[in-house]
């Protein structure tokens, strides 16, 4: 099987499961300052009081009982039911997991960026996880723009010089590299 080239801002499936896309250094900027945004949004992990925590007390801590405050952590971090109590036991005890995955996602998507100048290739584990990222960071973006689906807000109609416009085509340019990215990854 030839080898695929990657392409200028769409995920190509290259041999051996993995991905390749071409990104100018905007977009590799863009991409990366969103990413350590949406790590900064998430906060530090476990162990992040340094090297003196203890690995066994981090694993059977328990996260958060209460829905977050912000209303893009609250959609990173929905409650899993109604009932309010079947919902903190919950959260109590998979929030801090969830955390963990989303923020080695966006630093899986931070550390290639870093690496691999303007053509980045992935195998499919590290693609997996810019899925994620890239997931995270339209629903955090879609929040706080109080995006809906039948865009009773306008927002794709902004003119020029409304200040969300820049943040409404980084959203719809992330829905394409998302879509792009599964259909490299299942087609």
């Amino acid at each position: 099987m030839a080898r695929r080239r990657a392409r200028q801002g769409v995920f190509t499936a290259v041999d051996g499961g993995g991905v390749a896309i071409l990104l100018d250094e905007d977009e590799i900027s863009i991409l990366r300052t969103l990413a350590v945004q949406l790590l900064e949004l998430i906060g530090p992990g476990p162990g992040a009081a340094g090297a003196d925590a203890d690995p066994l007390a981090e694993l059977f801590s328990e996260g958060p009982s209460k829905p977050p405050e912000d209303p893009a952590l609250a959609r990173l971090f929905p409650d899993a039911y109604e009932d309010g109590g079947y919902a903190a036991e919950f959260r109590r005890f998979t929030e801090n997991d969830l955390r963990s995955r989303k923020r080695d996602d966006a630093l899986a998507m931070v550390r290639s960026l870093d690496r691999d100048g303007s053509e980045l290739r992935l195998p499919a584990p590290e693609a997996r996880q810019w899925l994620g990222a890239l997931n995270d960071l339209r629903l955090t973006i879609g929040t706080y723009l109080d995006v809906s689906e039948d865009d009773q807000n306008g927002l794709y109609q902004l003119p020029d010089g409304d200040e969300r416009k820049p943040m409404v085509m980084a959203y719809l340019w992330l829905g394409s590299l998302q879509e792009s990215l599964v259909e490299a990854l299942t087609g």
